[in-house]
């Protein structure tokens, strides 16, 4: 970094600054706009986009599918945040930290809402009984990784990811500082998974799915285009666990729900049923062989 940089006495907003997000990047709360959000047949709806924080909840949902819990039908309705969809005052009734995903459930009386990715993989493996151990001590490993991501992901995703990704200008500094704490994560997961098939033990938990997106993504090349420069092939224990989890037939169904980027047969805009993801993907529905 070659300028320094002295912060003034008061913090002013300067609106023309800020890179990729600076359209939707903002100091205050609340709605922009009036929308309403649409409402589809089943009990669970979902706002979402997928992003490695929304594919937690989609996954979550088809391998409830997958297991024979009909009651999770869900309908996934696409909330493009370049557009602002987060600011509109139907989606900051239901996350008031306008962020995705945001999840309301109409099976109960009021409607639940329920928003941060983590809190909703706990809320719906406690309503349905899947996906959260119910020994004690492996049920309390699978919530210490599942609190383990929600501390540790905002420096691979905010703060690596975006510095090293998206920012307007590259700089040493911060690309370094964060480089060194997400290698250190990944050396944490890789020690723990010499040992352990799941994060949890051997029980596939809300655990694996809420860090999955996030670790396995960089190291498997799908976010940041980050995989050589992190040196990923020297994490073979995560990156076992990594393809193991990419096998998982609800988790290629779930990491393509609500994504808008990559090839046009990974991207499923909206799901409403299971017969969505031969018929809707967007290589089908433009045509594309």
């Amino acid at each position: 970094m070659t300028d320094s940089y002295t912060p003034p006495a008061v913090w002013i907003w300067d609106k023309n600054k800020g890179g990729a997000f600076a359209n939707i990047n903002r100091p205050i709360a609340g709605a922009t706009h009036d929308k309403a959000l649409p409402v589809g047949p089943h009990p669970l709806q979902l706002y979402s986009l997928g992003t490695p924080n929304g594919q937690k909840v989609t996954i979550l949902l088809e391998e409830l599918l997958e297991a024979g819990v009909t009651q999770a039908e869900y309908d996934a309705w696409l909330i493009r945040i370049g557009d602002g969809d987060q600011f509109g005052s139907g989606f900051v009734d239901v996350n008031p930290n306008s962020k995705i995903p945001a999840l309301m459930d109409h099976s109960v009386s009021p409607p639940q809402r329920v928003f941060e990715s983590g809190a909703i993989l706990l809320y719906l493996a406690e309503k349905f009984g899947k996906f959260l151990p119910t020994d004690p001590a492996k049920r309390t490993a699978a919530l210490s990784w599942l609190f383990w991501q929600m501390g540790s992901a905002p420096i691979l995703g905010g703060g690596f990811g975006h510095f090293f990704a998206y920012a307007p200008e590259k700089y040493e500094y911060p690309i370094n500082r964060y480089t060194m704490e997400v290698k250190r994560q990944l050396d944490v997961l890789d020690r723990h998974l010499a040992e352990n098939d799941y994060l949890a033990g051997d029980e596939y938990s809300i655990a694996d799915i809420a860090v999955w997106p996030w670790y396995a993504g960089v190291l498997l090349n799908r976010v940041y285009g980050a995989a050589e420069f992190l040196d990923a092939g020297s994490y073979k224990n995560v990156l076992r666990w990594a393809n193991q989890i990419d096998a998982r037939p609800a988790v290629k169904r779930g990491r393509i729900v609500n994504k808008t980027n990559g090839p046009l047969e990974d991207q499923l805009h909206e799901r409403h049923d299971a017969g969505d993801f031969a018929t809707k993907t967007q290589d089908k529905l433009e045509g594309v062989a």
